[in-house]
C-alpha cells in the first residue's frame, strides 16, 4: 500500500475482523502502548467491533500524560523567572501542576513561547543572548533523538544561555525491534509493532490473538514500513553521547527503575533542574485525579467520577484529558455522549 487512505480502507478492515473473529475461542486481554493508538481505536470504534470478550487495555503510552506533577511545578518555577525565555511543545502548557500550568504563568507575564522543534529553542537562544532560554524536553524514545540534537548543537555552537528541563520516559526503543526479545522471553507474552492507523491496529490484534490462541509468544514487526530490526543507528549514538538512562517517577504511576533519561555528566551543564536548583522540588499527586488507574489500564476513563464534570478539556485534573494522546481526551471527543458522561463545559 502507498497511500494514507489505503490503511483506513473499510473493506480490508472487515477481512481482517472476520479473521480475528474465526481465530478467537476464548476471551482475551491485550494492551496498545502507544496514545496515538489509543485514538485510532476509538475513533475508530475498533473495541466495540471486535469480538465479545476481546478486550483492549489502555497503556500508558502518551509521554505527556506520564509527566509527573513535580517535574511540571518545576517547569513553573522555572518559566515564572523573568530572565528567561521557557520554550516548549503546545501541548505541555495546559497540563495542571499542582496550582496553576504554563498558559497561567504566560498569563502573568512569564515569557513562555510554543515551539515546533528544539531546534527551534537553540535558535532563540541564539537570538537572545542575554536571556536564559530553557526547552521543555518531554517524550519518548521518538522524540528524544531530537532533544538530544539539540543539546550538542548548543554546546556546538558555545550557547551557554541555552538548557532543557528533561522528562524523557524510556520504553524499549520504537527505533528499532530487537530490544523487545527479552520482555517476550521473561514475560511469555507476544509483543506485535504496529503502526496508528486502523488497518495496522487490526492487523497487530489479528497477530496477537494468531499467537495467544497458538500458545505462543514472539516479537513480530507488523510496521516493517517505518520500523528495522536494528533501528536508526546515527539517532541511537547520539541518544548514547547526550544521556544516561536513570530512574523515573511516571505521572500516577510512581517510580520504575530505569526508565528515563537524564543528561549525561559530559552535557550536565544544560541540565535546567541544575542550572536553576529545582532538582529537589516535589509534589504530591491530584487527589481526585484517577489518570494513574488509566494510565495503568486498572480503569476506563469513563470510570473517573470527574470524567466529563469536573474534568474535562478546559478544566483538566489530570495530563490524559490535555494530551491530544490521551486516553481520557479520547473517550470526550468520541465516547462521552456513548458513555452518558455530561459534560460541564461544551
Amino acid at each position: 500500500m502507498k497511500y494514507l487512505d489505503e490503511f483506513r480502507d473499510p473493506e480490508l478492515a472487515s477481512k481482517l475482523l472476520a479473521e480475528i473473529r474465526q481465530a478467537t475461542t476464548r476471551p482475551w486481554a491485550m494492551m496498545e502502548v502507544c496514545g496515538g493508538q489509543t485514538h485510532s481505536i476509538i475513533r475508530n470504534g475498533i473495541d466495540q467491533l471486535l469480538p465479545e470478550g476481546v478486550e483492549l487495555i489502555h497503556g500508558p503510552g502518551c509521554p505527556v500524560c506520564v509527566t509527573p506533577v513535580e517535574m511540571i511545578d518545576r517547569a513553573l518555577e522555572i518559566a515564572a523567572r523573568p530572565e528567561v525565555i521557557f520554550c516548549s511543545f503546545g501541548d505541555m502548557l495546559r497540563v495542571p501542576g499542582s496550582r496553576r500550568d504554563l498558559f497561567a504563568v504566560k498569563a502573568a507575564g512569564g515569557d513562555v513561547r510554543v515551539v515546533y522543534s528544539p531546534l527551534d529553542a537553540v535558535q532563540v537562544a541564539a537570538d537572545n543572548p542575554e536571556r536564559e532560554v530553557v526547552f521543555f524536553g518531554v517524550g519518548f524514545e521518538t522524540t528524544a533523538p531530537a532533544n538530544a540534537m539539540a543539546v550538542h548543537q548548543a554546546r556546538e555552537r558555545g550557547l551557554r544561555n541555552f538548557s532543557m528541563l528533561v522528562s524523557h520516559v524510556l520504553v524499549p526503543p520504537a527505533m528499532g525491534s530487537w530490544q523487545y526479545e527479552p520482555l517476550v522471553r521473561r514475560y511469555g507474552v507476544p509483543i506485535v509493532i504496529t503502526g496508528f492507523e486502523p488497518l495496522d491496529v487490526l492487523d497487530g490484534i489479528r497477530r496477537c490473538i494468531l499467537q495467544l490462541e497458538a500458545g505462543r509468544a514472539e516479537v513480530e514487526n507488523a510496521y516493517a514500513r517505518a520500523v528495522r530490526p536494528e533501528g536508526n543507528l546515527p539517532a541511537q549514538s547520539m541518544l548514547e553521547e547526550v544521556f544516561d538512562v536513570t530512574d523515573r517517577r511516571w505521572r500516577g504511576i510512581g517510580d520504575i527503575p530505569q526508565s528515563g533519561w537524564n543528561l549525561s555528566e559530559a552535557y550536565a551543564e544544560f541540565d535546567a533542574s541544575r542550572r536553576f536548583a529545582v532538582e529537589d522540588l516535589t509534589v504530591p499527586e491530584a487527589s481526585r485525579c484517577r489518570a494513574g488507574e488509566v494510565l495503568q489500564g486498572l480503569i476506563k476513563p469513563s470510570e473517573c467520577e470527574c470524567f466529563g464534570r469536573e474534568c474535562t478539556p478546559r478544566t483538566p485534573l489530570g495530563a490524559p484529558m490535555v494530551s491530544s494522546e490521551g486516553a481520557c481526551a479520547a473517550y470526550y471527543q468520541y465516547r462521552r455522549l456513548d458513555q452518558g458522561a455530561v459534560a460541564s463545559h461544551g
